[in-house]
């Protein structure tokens, strides 16, 4: 791994890893006979619910009793594995419902490779044993990090360049920008400051039409400014205003995406996608979104394109679902239940449309569906409060922002967890350029960083 630092004092170290939990089933087996299927669930993280690092500490949580030392026949000594069998689990379940979850902490070592002597844990009905296996990965990607602006919101890529946006402060805001860099050296090509917003209703300030969300199209960058619930575009060779919209067009504007001509942005908390003519720069017919849960209301949060499935994919935060829009027809066409997941904010689809990955950041979990029938295929916890993802084109890979455990975790197409990087203090958005580089933003820092698999 390298890391090169092209601006600014952000110094911290990056660290890699991959953790995997192999649950009893088949471990169990080796060289026990008899021994019960784990009916339980144990998980592992970093201090903190960070990410687990080389030479660091792994938090190893399960279900109490069984989370504390005892001696089993598989474990060797006491505390052998982390966590083993108590002989007041035998023969009662083992889920979190039955017994207090409990944890221990096994500091890892510093090198790479896996280290196999894992947590030990019970059985239904009978003795049961279940090895968490950690691969502790260095080196496998280069890191560059480049001073940005203060507090960056959102990054896109397109027309060549890098578009980053950042606002500071609770309203009226008065720092804000719109900032340019050339993808590949991570230097600024041009910045600007938005316009002042009319004063508010009662007759204060009203500061910037601060930016936050973004979209590319050709020629053109769309922002949300959602202070204002309003949207705005700019000229994305010297960032000069093309057209401020007038507030309260989009309610709470979330996210932007360009497709075929058109730029949809969902309005956060509303069953509505609103959709806007690159041509004409003006508003068409927005597309309404239903809830497939008796009852509620579908209340958009991020959305995704797959370009080559002709879909948009958009994630309802309060009801916990997905919706999915054909952009032939401006229609949705199907509504699917995410269960498990907890305040399913963002959201990353596969170009083909063949997966989609929504982020919750009320339980820490990334859930992966099938993109056709909807079906959770997976669901993998990543960390403190995730917030945003991505897909890699090139290698299918999934970067999600983990913006309260001051990482990227990076899983495969299938949602294996591959490695967690450490970014900044706290990561807000990622994008990618279709070419194997993932471009981060950290608002604690203020800070741009570029990703690159080795």
């Amino acid at each position: 791994m390298t890391q090169k630092i092209l601006s600014g004092r952000w110094t911290r170290g990056v660290a890699l890893s991959a953790l995997m939990i192999a649950a009893a089933g088949a471990v169990a087996a080796e060289p026990f006979a008899g021994l019960g299927a784990f009916d339980g669930r144990i998980g592992a993280s970093g201090p903190d619910r960070g990410p687990i690092v080389a030479g660091g500490q792994a938090m190893i949580r399960g279900p109490r009793p069984c989370a504390e030392p005892a001696r089993h026949p598989a474990a060797g000594r006491r505390g052998a594995g982390g966590l083993a069998l108590h002989r007041r689990c035998r023969g009662r379940p083992s889920g979190a419902g039955h017994h207090p979850r409990g944890r221990r902490a096994r500091r890892l070592p510093g090198g790479g490779g896996a280290w196999r002597r894992g947590p030990l844990c019970h059985g239904h009905g009978a003795e049961g044993l279940c090895r968490a296996r950690y691969r502790v990965n260095a080196g496998a990607y280069d890191l560059e990090v480049a001073k940005v602006a203060t507090r960056p919101y959102q990054v896109a890529v397109g027309e060549g360049a890098l578009f980053v946006t950042s606002a500071v402060g609770r309203p009226p805001v008065r720092e804000s920008e719109l900032v340019k860099l050339d993808p590949a050296t991570l230097k600024v090509i041009a910045r600007t400051a938005p316009e002042a917003a009319p004063a508010r209703q009662d007759g204060s300030d009203g500061g910037l039409f601060a930016v936050y969300g973004l979209g590319v199209a050709p020629g053109q960058v769309w922002v949300t400014n959602t202070r204002q619930d309003t949207v705005a575009v700019y000229a994305s060779d010297d960032l000069s205003l093309l057209k401020q919209f007038e507030p309260g067009t989009v309610g709470h504007p979330r996210d932007a995406v360009h497709h075929d001509g058109k730029v949809y942005v969902t309005a956060t908390f509303e069953p509505t996608v609103h959709v806007f003519d690159t041509e004409s720069l003006e508003e068409l017919e927005p597309i309404a979104l239903s809830s497939s849960r008796r009852g509620q209301d579908f209340t958009t949060a991020s959305l995704s394109l797959a370009a080559e499935a002709g879909k948009l994919f958009v994630a309802s935060l309060r009801s916990e679902e997905v919706a999915v829009i054909d952009l032939a027809t401006g229609e949705e066409t199907a509504v699917w239940p995410v269960d498990g997941s907890k305040g399913t904010i963002g959201l990353a689809a596969s170009p083909d449309g063949s997966r989609v990955y929504t982020v919750a950041q009320g339980n820490d979990m990334v859930s992966v569906l099938d993109g056709t029938t909807g079906a959770v295929l997976r669901q993998v916890n990543v960390g403190a409060s995730p917030l945003n993802a991505v897909v890699d084109p090139a290698t299918g890979h999934v970067y999600v922002a983990v913006r309260g455990g001051n990482a990227v975790a990076v899983l495969d197409a299938e949602g294996a967890l591959i490695a967690n990087l450490e970014v900044g203090a706290t990561p807000n958005h990622l994008t990618t350029d279709g070419a194997g580089h993932v471009f981060v933003v950290d608002q604690g820092t203020g800070s741009l960083t570029r990703v690159a698999a080795q």
